[in-house]
């Protein structure tokens, strides 16, 4: 009898041991929000504050000297001070009502204008938050502070090779975070990202494009009558991606020149390119669409070719399945 126990003992221990070194189970990914979750935060790669100097030059971006403070000089002869001006580090995250990093996720980087800020002219007037829930897409959106309020379009930060890269990688953790589970770190760090640039918002844009050192993961770029310059940039990058990425710019007479200077750019490469708004914006769409007179400028983010412009623009882009909900922005 004694014998027997010993043996069943025996066998019976390296069982429990087997037990007590099995890992403990994952707990389920939380389920997608039923409501949308937002949040303005300070970043460590923000576009400001900006210490280095302007492309091209020798001249520091901080020119300015009063006592203590340090501003900037734009090219219309107007100072603006390092604080508050380009002090501020937030970003605006938002993630839509249904959001579900378990199906195909796609990142949408809004770049805003000239005299904005995050919550009075992005969250409110332009609607952007909004607008990205009603595309019925799986989508984040982020949107840095670029100059506060201010008539500057200067991109900071986003000068530096290399830094759209590292900002996107700073998103991607804190749209983690925001989500509220670690599961959800392989999709917002793998996603694709579309690049908004609407008005002032170009410069960030181009040179994003041109050095930010992310354009493997840049789907498309969308212009809300942003193209003031620089278009050697959006042209060489298009041309470089063009069978990954698509390109739409929208414009009033406001940048009517400088849309033909792309389109020339992109016909000398001998890359098709149409006019009016496409069926679907699939990789390799290049489409100008002409909105109007300069009256519309203002109000372009929220009624450039109809009312809601970039909700419709963002339906066009396939392969994300739609959002379960649509409300609660």
């Amino acid at each position: 009898m004694k014998r027997r126990a010993l043996l069943a003992g025996a066998i019976l221990m390296p069982t429990a041991a087997r037990a007590q070194n099995r890992q403990p189970t994952k707990p389920p990914p939380p389920p997608p929000p039923k409501a949308a979750k937002t949040q303005l935060i300070a970043f460590n790669a923000s576009p400001f504050p900006y210490r280095g100097l302007i492309p091209g030059t020798t001249k520091p971006f901080l020119d300015a000297r009063d006592a203590q403070r340090r501003g900037h000089t734009t090219g219309r002869g107007d100072v603006y001070w390092e604080d508050p001006t380009y002090s501020d580090r937030r970003s605006l995250l938002y993630l839509p009502p249904g959001f579900d990093p378990a199906r195909p996720v796609l990142i949408v980087l809004y770049l805003h204008g000239q005299g904005a800020t995050l919550e009075r002219d992005v969250m409110a007037r332009q609607a952007v938050p909004r607008q990205v829930a009603e595309s019925g897409l799986n989508v984040a959106l982020v949107a840095p502070q670029l100059a506060l309020d201010a008539a500057d379009s200067s991109a900071g930060n986003f000068w530096r090779g290399g830094h759209f890269a590292t900002y996107l990688d700073e998103a991607a953790e804190r749209l983690m975070r925001l989500y509220g589970a670690q599961s959800a770190g392989r999709a917002f760090n793998l996603a694709p990202v579309v690049m908004v640039a609407y008005s002032g918002g170009y410069l960030s844009a181009a040179y994003a494009l041109d050095r930010g050192g992310a354009n493997h993961r840049l789907k498309g770029v969308i212009l809300m009558d942003a193209l003031y310059g620089d278009e050697d940039k959006f042209a060489a990058w298009f041309a470089a991606r063009r069978r990954q990425a698509f390109l739409l710019s929208a414009f009033t007479e406001s940048t009517r020149e400088e849309n033909a200077t792309l389109e020339a750019l992109l016909a000398k490469r001998r890359i098709p390119v149409t006019h009016g708004l496409p069926r679907s914006l699939a990789p390799g769409t290049a489409s100008f669409v002409p909105c109007g007179g300069l009256d519309m400028h203002g109000d372009f983010v929220t009624r450039a070719w109809q009312i809601d412009p970039l909700q419709k623009a963002l339906a066009l882009i396939p392969g994300y399945a739609p959002v379960h909900a649509r409300k609660g922005v």
